[in-house]
């Protein structure tokens, strides 16, 4: 049996175990689908011990020296403290070992503002990335030369892999493995961790879900909710006006105030991201519309390409990695 392939994820004290945790589990749960260790994940520090992270929580990690740069197949940073990644970025020690892992091995990148120590590093110069959404202004501001896409839960840009806040890392190293291993085992790998979806790294960061509810007056919050569980009932003025008890005119008004959209625009927003996430599974356009509320593929297409300016099959060729079957 061939070697494992070896995981490096390096960590700093107050880093976010999640950025730790979440991408480990992924390899590990992806090694258990598979029935051999195929990866084999290793915790890095400057130097090896106990490392406290930002939840209290203590990995112990083994020392950068205790694996050859040469030997790395995947390096990610993991995010947290700003304080702890100045000082990361900081070591020299660390620095030219990272910048040599990047340059041998398969995939290098970060989880969350673990993109900050890859910018010092200048890894990121030229390239599209992401990090988490309270800190896209300052590394834009701060390193112009890089990308930052502020809407993305991840992104890949040739070797470098780049993903926002927390759990995204989670759906990054899923992409990591579909990509590795195929579809069938990444999608074993999501129902192993019982995840509710395999997230594409092109939705956003900004579901239209909780932001509607994060801005949401009752009894629009668990109306929101309700209409994203039921996309393909009549999701009509006078439907969801009776929902909350409402003349239709009261509703009108008041959801618009609470929202922020009408609420024909709301659903067919609600409609498309659906359908958005639901093209990265393989289904047919008819398939798709049928799940999300429109009569046909064609009303679909159209509703799609007037708000995303392509149809659906192009968002898809552009988009959405197929994995090895």
């Amino acid at each position: 049996m061939s070697k494992p392939h070896n995981i490096a994820i390096l960590v700093f004290p107050d880093c976010q175990v999640l950025d730790v945790t979440g991408p480990a589990a992924v390899f590990e749960a992806g090694n258990f689908a598979l029935g051999n260790a195929y990866y084999k994940v290793h915790i890095l520090a400057a130097k090896r011990g106990a490392i406290q992270t930002s939840s209290s929580v203590t990995l112990m990690a083994h020392s950068i020296t205790d694996l050859s740069p040469h030997s790395v197949d995947t390096l990610l940073i993991a995010g947290g403290n700003a304080i702890g990644l100045e000082s990361l970025a900081a070591d020299e020690r660390v620095r030219k070992w990272a910048m040599l892992v990047s340059k041998k091995a398969r995939r290098y990148g970060s989880v969350c503002t673990g993109s900050f120590a890859l910018a010092h590093f200048g890894l990121l110069d030229g390239k599209r990335v992401a990090t988490h959404w309270s800190a896209c202004a300052d590394l834009a501001a701060r390193w112009p030369d890089a990308d930052v896409d502020q809407q993305s839960l991840f992104v890949n840009d040739g070797r470098l892999w780049t993903s926002a806040g927390v759990t995204t890392g989670i759906d990054m190293s899923l992409e990591m493995v579909a990509s590795d291993l195929g579809n069938a085992v990444a999608n074993a790998v999501a129902k192993r961790l019982v995840l509710y979806a395999r997230r594409p790294g092109y939705q956003s960061q900004f579901s239209p879900v909780l932001s509607a509810q994060s801005h949401a007056d009752a009894p629009f919050a668990a109306l929101v909710h309700w209409m994203r569980e039921n996309l393909t009932k009549q999701l009509d003025v006078p439907r969801l006006a009776e929902k909350v008890f409402m003349s239709e005119r009261t509703f009108v008004r008041h959801f618009i105030k609470s929202i922020g959209e009408t609420p024909a625009r709301f659903v067919e927003t609600l409609r498309l991201d659906e359908a958005r996430s639901l093209l990265a599974t393989g289904m047919t356009i008819k398939e798709i519309a049928a799940r999300t509320g429109y009569s046909t593929g064609a009303q679909l297409s159209k509703a799609f390409d007037r708000r995303f300016g392509m149809t659906p099959q192009l968002f898809r060729q552009l988009h959405c990695h197929s994995g090895r079957e």
